[in-house]
């Protein structure tokens, strides 16, 4: 992402292209029960929270790093401009009614609703804490179409990861 944010990634199968809606894996954390149909695209702040959010989808699934790999590690530009909801302190959370994020689902039904009324007031994203590393890492959620993500896109190529990563430190489950 340029300034103020810096690059944004995330991990992908290898070969998908970036754009395409397998890769907008996660989206059911705006769509969820709630069953509007919101997709959105979430970029992390830095590599080890990529890392650690992959972690925590894994082990909330019960699913082994090694049957995940390899992955495409994918940055993305985000355009200066876009219009963010900040939601990275306890203050702006409580604000709209949100706890703190913690890894697992408990938490996911009040982020959705408040994310669908950001989505249907017209953000166009909002970035947060990640609920893998609350202490450093962020995740931009861009509310995107069926067919493309506004305002952003990948930067080729993709760096191909074959071994799973050590965890990173500050990784919660």
């Amino acid at each position: 992402m340029v300034a103020p944010y810096g690059p944004r990634r995330r991990p992908a199968r290898p070969t998908a292209p970036p754009t395409r809606r397998s890769l907008a894996a996660r989206r059911d954390l705006i769509r969820g029960e709630l069953g509007i149909g919101i997709e959105a695209l979430y970029l992390a702040s830095d590599e080890a929270t990529v890392w650690a959010e992959w972690y925590r989808h894994l082990a909330g699934a019960g699913i082994p790093p090694n049957q995940q790999m390899p992955r495409d590690l994918w940055t993305w530009a985000v355009d200066p401009g876009l219009e963010v909801v900040d939601l990275t302190s306890a203050e702006q959370l409580k604000r709209v009614g949100l706890p703190v994020p913690r890894p697992g689902r408990r938490t996911w039904p009040s982020y959705q609703e408040v994310g669908e009324t950001l989505w249907r007031e017209g953000w166009p994203s909002l970035v947060a804490l990640s609920a893998a590393r609350p202490r450093d890492g962020r995740a931009l959620c861009l509310f995107r179409e069926p067919a493309r993500v506004p305002r952003a896109r990948p930067l080729a190529p993709p760096r191909v990861v074959h071994e799973p990563p050590a965890p990173p430190v500050g990784l919660t489950t």
